[in-house]
């Protein structure tokens, strides 16, 4: 009796903990992004072994994640006031579709053997356009999929469940297609998944729930919403942290090849594993999150998450043994994708629905666009300094970033306590 009685206390937590999937739009999205997400993580490695194959350069590598996410900075602030404004659904496939247009771009350049690091160069400027206005509109159309408040925190960690799944799934088969056929298949494999996600979106009944939208100029709304994001102390706190952690800490994944081929003596299997290891850390991590029935306890969870994720890529920088490495990168992503997943679910918790497009724009920005400025900057410290004396500085730097948040979790806590 006891027994049956723990199975069936099991399956229930396993029901609550993918209870958004009960709305039919979440499970369309899901399905979708599922395939999707798989093929963008395997392209995102073969890209970046493929600069390194070509050019051999640490720096070239930073330019390269610079011109795939600089666009952010300046676009995703704009692209905030739209998602308060258009039909987020019909933005969404358009962006998707672009993407899916660069993929099979770099694919026939590949194929056609005449691939050079200006092509994705150019490729990343126009996907990061794309992404500048996805993230904003993709961030905002989850509350208006699920349609309750109630299911939007298990919506968040559900969708970063997703991701995580696809980040170890993805750079895994993804470097053994490098090693057994060549980069441009996970172009060309990339471009057909999105074609999974765009069909779910166009089969979706959704609601828009920004029509009545008070449209103001867009200048005017751009700055209502940073005048927003000020003036509420605890979302301003929370963004401050992201744009430490994404300047700092995010583009250690754009020099995973060096780490993998100078300092581990690997290849791209090796890379795959890495970023694979990244993935299972993250998951867990997400998975965790979803179980979660109150957002009572996320601002603990922040804090926590970003230690973890400051103590083991300091740890991670000095290590120069594989299994080591594995282990360390393993905590690495779960601290970075709780951290920044928990941050998320906080803003969307904490925001005025008039403003969810225009704050997630900002939340998108604070690692997506300013992440380049940091690839960039690390970029150019790398073949000097080293890559591992530079990540060792960097995580420090990023442990002390956490510990000047520590001192505003109060004001978060109150934030969150307020709203319930």
């Amino acid at each position: 009796m006891f027994r049956y009685l723990d199975i069936s206390s099991y399956f229930h937590r396993v029901e609550f903990t993918f209870r958004s999937l009960r709305n039919r739009n979440f499970r369309l999205f899901f399905c979708g992004q599922a395939i999707s997400l798989i093929g963008t993580y395997m392209q995102n490695l073969a890209l970046g072994w493929l600069v390194f194959r070509l050019s051999g350069s640490a720096l070239l590598l930073g330019v390269v994640g610079f011109a795939g996410q600089i666009p952010s900075l300046f676009l995703t602030p704009f692209a905030g006031v739209f998602a308060d404004r258009l039909n987020r659904r019909k933005v969404f496939i358009a962006t998707q579709s672009l993407s899916m247009c660069m993929s099979f771009a770099l694919a026939a350049l590949y194929l056609s053997g005449s691939i050079a690091v200006w092509h994705i160069v150019a490729i990343s400027v126009v996907n990061g356009i794309s992404l500048a206005f996805d993230t904003p509109f993709r961030h905002a159309f989850l509350f208006e999929m699920v349609g309750e408040r109630e299911l939007l925190q298990n919506a968040i960690a559900l969708n970063s469940t997703l991701i995580n799944s696809a980040r170890f799934v993805g750079p895994t088969v993804g470097g053994v297609l490098v090693a057994l056929v060549g980069d441009g298949w996970c172009f060309l494999i990339n471009g057909f998944s999105f074609m999974a996600v765009i069909g779910s979106l166009l089969i979706m009944h959704v609601q828009p729930m920004n029509a009545n939208h008070q449209r103001k100029p867009i200048v005017r709304e751009l700055v209502d919403g940073l005048q927003y994001a000020y003036r509420v102390p605890a979302i301003r706190h929370l963004l401050m942290l992201v744009v430490g952690i994404g300047f700092l800490g995010m583009p250690f994944q754009n020099f995973m090849p060096v780490f993998a081929k100078d300092v581990l003596g690997g290849d791209s299997q090796t890379l795959g594993v890495l970023t694979g290891a990244i993935g299972v850390g993250s998951l867990l991590a997400a998975f965790y999150l979803a179980s979660r029935s109150s957002v009572r306890q996320v601002p603990n969870i922040v804090l926590v998450t970003s230690l973890i994720f400051g103590v083991g890529l300091t740890l991670f920088s000095l290590s120069s043994a594989l299994p080591l490495s594995l282990g360390l990168m393993f905590f690495t992503g779960l601290g970075m994708t709780a951290q920044f997943a928990a941050t998320n679910t906080l803003l969307q918790h904490i925001v005025d629905d008039d403003m969810r497009g225009r704050i997630v724009s900002l939340y998108g920005m604070s690692f997506m666009g300013i992440t380049p400025l940091g690839s960039l900057l690390l970029g150019a410290i790398t073949p000097h300094a080293g890559v591992q004396l530079t990540f060792t500085v960097v995580g420090l730097l990023c442990l002390l970033t956490t510990l000047l948040f520590w001192r505003k979790l109060p004001t978060v806590r109150q934030a969150v306590e307020r709203m319930e």
